[in-house]
């Protein structure tokens, strides 16, 4: 008979977050193919765990499954964690998972945490539909061109983040998707957890200028736009930079303060207050 590949899930930050039968699962099993073995082996000490590990990571994937579904078909049990959360969300797991069930290898979910599921029940934003897309493309043009065919689903929109691409990511977003409510988790379950919720343009500017913000980061964003008052209307960059020339700035002044206001790059707020230009000319 063959073993049983176990799919376990581990906490995201705090190690109170595993369940029993978790830490039983991976007392009893042969072996553990861990995304990164340091560290889990933090977990594992802590909870006097034992049990032999491997490494299994996105660069020795397909060397390891091949290795892993040899001993599954011997017999042997095997646990499969990531660094944080649950396997094959946004981690290795998936190709072995596969590679299992070709092979008639019972797999057996073990659930738990998910930093995405945690953040979507915190935000405050519509839980009954939801869309997940992991990480966006790192490039400017595939992330935009990613973000734009995202643009009609009927659902919350669900991303993972690096933290030096947080800001980008909301500007695109804001530019592309409109004016949404947002939310921006960092850190959950962690010490410095942090949950600030607020429109894109909001977010926009607060990351733009905020140098802290590290760690493990999800963002989710509202399914409908959000219809902008007259008030709100009023707050183009022309109005803006006339405001701020009769304060007194010069011109390229004014057109740097009102970008940093808006959340915008000084080109793009160039571009803009060109085309709200030209629209109060026709």
């Amino acid at each position: 008979m063959p073993g049983t590949l176990y799919l376990v899930a581990t906490p995201i930050g705090n190690l109170a977050d595993i369940t029993h039968r978790a830490i039983q699962i991976l007392k009893d099993v042969d072996l553990i193919a861990c995304e990164d073995t340091r560290h889990t082996h933090k977990l594992l000490q802590h909870y006097g765990i034992t049990t032999k590990t491997i490494s299994y990571h996105e660069h020795n994937e397909q060397q390891r499954t091949d290795q892993l579904i040899v001993l599954l078909k011997q017999g042997s049990d095997v646990s499969v964690v990531s660094d944080a959360g649950t396997p094959s969300i946004s981690d290795p797991g998936f190709r072995l998972v596969r590679a299992a069930i070709e092979n008639e290898v019972p797999v057996v979910p073990v659930p738990g945490p998910s930093a995405l599921i945690s953040a979507l029940i915190a935000s405050g934003l519509p839980t009954d539909e939801f869309f997940f897309a992991g990480f966006l493309p790192a490039r400017s043009n595939a992330r935009r061109a990613r973000l734009n065919e995202l643009r009609s689903v009927p659902g919350t929109l669900i991303f993972y983040e690096a933290p030096h691409r947080l800001a980008i990511t909301l500007k695109d977003a804001y530019e592309l998707l409109g004016e949404r409510e947002a939310v921006v988790a960092r850190e959950l379950t962690k010490l410095h957890e942090e949950i600030r919720r607020g429109r894109l343009s909001q977010l926009t500017k607060h990351y733009t200028s905020e140098e802290n913000a590290r760690g493990e980061i999800v963002i989710l964003i509202d399914r409908n736009a959000i219809a902008e008052s007259p008030k709100e209307t009023q707050s183009s960059v022309a109005a803006l930079v006339a405001q701020f020339e009769q304060e007194g700035m010069d011109h390229r002044s004014a057109l740097k303060k009102a970008a940093r206001e808006l959340g915008l790059s000084r080109a793009e707020a160039y571009r803009k207050l060109i085309a709200e230009r030209g629209k109060e000319r026709g």
